[in-house]
């Protein structure tokens, strides 16, 4: 899944905020000898975003989701 680009319509905050999602993935888990837990090969099999909440003010209702090449 490509990053999505927010900004806050509530106070115009382009660069902060708090994304809560949830993901399935794959991955092949790799332990050490001594128990030191390597994650290899990781796949994302599913993912959505679930809360989009602005950082600077706190709203999440006035989040809309920028084109990655839209500038403003």
């Amino acid at each position: 899944m490509e990053a999505a680009r927010y900004r806050c319509t509530a106070c115009g905050n382009l660069t902060r905020f708090d994304v809560t999602r949830t993901r399935t993935s794959r991955a092949f888990y790799h332990y050490s000898l001594g128990g030191v837990l390597t994650v290899e090969d990781e796949v994302v099999l599913e993912e959505s975003i679930d809360d989009v909440t602005c950082r600077w003010c706190g709203h999440g209702r006035g989040i809309e989701v920028l084109a990655l090449d839209d500038e403003r």
